[in-house]
This record gives C-alpha cells, sequence and structure tokens, in this order.
C-alpha cells in the first residue's frame, strides 16, 4: 500500500510491511551548503571553494553527505507519517554512494521493512529503509532508520 500524505501522524499498529510513500522534492542550494558549514562546522575546500572543488574527481562543489541526510529527515517529516506518534529515532545505518551537487533536486522514496512491537515502551519499533534519489533518478544516499512509535491509545 502507498501510505499517503498526512497531517497526522500513524500509530504502530497502522503500518504495515511494504508501505510504501515519496515525498515532494527539494532542490539543493549554495546556501544550504553554505549554511550547513556555517552549522556544522565543516568548511572541507570540497563543499566551499569552487576552484579546489574544480580541480576534484567531483568537477565542481558537492553538498555535505550530513546535509543530505538532514535534508532527507526533513522530507520524511514532511510526509507527516510520525508526526505527534514517534516516541524515539533509536538507530541509524546510512550509505553515501553518489555526490549531491548544487542545483540538484533530491526526494525521498521509503518502505516499512520491519516492525517490531515494544509494549513495555508503549509501541513498537518500526524500521524504514530510505532512498534520497536525484533528478536522474539515481539513488545518491540510503539507508535504514529505526524509530519508536507510540501505540494507539486504548
Amino acid at each position: 500500500m502507498t501510505i499517503p500524505f498526512t497531517s497526522h501522524g500513524y500509530y504502530f499498529d497502522e503500518f504495515s510491511l511494504g508501505d510504501t510513500a515519496v515525498s515532494r522534492g527539494r532542490t539543493i542550494t549554495e546556501a544550504d551548503i553554505v549554511n550547513f558549514a556555517g552549522l556544522s562546522g565543516d568548511f572541507s575546500q570540497i563543499h566551499t571553494n569552487a576552484e579546489f572543488a574544480r580541480q576534484s574527481g567531483f568537477g565542481q562543489r558537492i553538498a555535505h553527505g550530513l546535509l543530505g541526510a538532514a535534508v532527507a529527515s526533513g522530507l520524511l517529516a514532511q510526509l507527516g507519517l510520525i508526526e505527534g506518534t514517534v516516541m524515539a529515532f533509536r538507530e541509524l545505518t546510512w550509505k553515501f554512494s553518489l555526490p549531491i551537487f548544487i542545483a540538484d533536486t533530491i526526494h525521498v522514496r521509503t518502505t516499512v521493512s520491519e516492525l517490531k512491537a515494544v509494549r513495555r515502551l508503549g509501541g513498537g519499533l518500526v524500521t524504514f529503509d530510505l532512498e534520497v534519489i536525484n533528478q536522474e533518478n539515481r539513488v545518491v544516499q540510503s539507508g535504514k532508520w529505526v524509530v519508536l512509535i507510540a501505540a494507539r491509545p486504548e
């Protein structure tokens, strides 16, 4: 089943294995990279120096890998799937496959791959497989997020 956009989160028992959702797109800008460098303190030249980056294997500046992961988090949040029902972000496994360049437009595709009830914590663990996909339909980052989602109130 494809999960529709929502303004309220789903409770643990409302998720099913194989549920999928696709976010809106978001274009990565130079301002994103500059702001992320300021926030994180990572001013590596591959991100901030156009002349240095031009001589690199990428031929241009690239976004910080963690910027891509952070934007993916925001895109997933905008879907509303866990709004008000998430209790904790428990685990993250992440792979950086391809660079994200200035002016790339990315979106997130997520699939529920595992469900584990944890009644003593008042809900269950939902594992989301995520793919960050660029405008060329290429997966640039991917991974698994495990979140604790509340059970439906009785």
